[in-house]
């Protein structure tokens, strides 16, 4: 099995080439933001014909339940930021592309394989991940986008990006995101920071494990 692995940052990609020296693994860095990821995915498609593409990297954490270095797999995926009204078409909702699916949902395969995953030190859930062009670094920014989502348990900037390539090019697709911050319990951004200064460190390795056991 021929398996892509797409990060957004070159602290991703390090953290993911140490983990990874199988031929038939590639890790590549596609850039932060949704062409970037578009872009990647595409890319990644073209040249290498993956059987499996993971989208793998950090993401801002929401809920009671969830703290920095808990993993999250992407049960569904949406967009933030896209709106495409109602002029059109009275059917489309908040979040999805005109046409497209209203949340993209991994392979079921895939999914279940990832939430068997038994992790020892860190905790693992799935749900909703919630992607746009925008880093949040304050409390306005998250609740703004949890007012519209709130049971999203990550917000990132590629995953659903990713997934809308995959989805268009019939390639199964998963999302693994670390949480590096908690927006509405952060000032700042002074969590994600310290993440990556103290504890990124083997944060991927759950993504490793889930490969090993495809």
């Amino acid at each position: 099995m021929k398996i892509g692995i797409i990060v957004a940052m070159d602290k991703e990609l390090k953290q993911l080439q140490q983990l990874f020296n199988d031929g038939n693994v590639r890790v590549e860095k596609c850039g932060i933001g949704k062409v970037n990821a578009a872009l990647g995915a595409q890319r990644m498609i073209n040249e290498y014909h993956p059987d499996v593409i993971i989208s793998s990297g950090c993401a801002g954490g929401n809920g009671d339940d969830i703290n920095i270095q808990d993993i999250i797999v992407g049960s569904e995926i949406t967009y933030h930021d896209v709106y495409c009204g109602t002029a059109i078409d009275n059917t489309t909702v908040y979040g999805q592309v005109q046409g497209l699916p209203v949340r993209y949902t991994p392979d079921p395969y895939l999914l279940e394989k990832a939430i068997n995953l038994q992790p020892s030190s860190i905790s693992l859930h799935q749900g909703l991940i919630v992607t746009g062009d925008w880093f949040v670094d304050t409390k306005e920014k998250m609740q703004s986008i949890i007012d519209i989502f709130p049971e999203a348990k990550a917000v990132d900037m590629e995953s659903c990006a990713i997934a809308q390539t995959c989805y268009i090019n019939k390639v199964p697709f998963i999302s693994f995101r670390v949480i590096s911050d908690i927006p509405l319990r952060d000032t700042d951004a002074s969590q994600y920071h310290d993440f990556w200064n103290t504890i990124a460190e083997n944060s991927f390795h759950v993504t490793k494990t889930f490969v090993e056991g495809l």
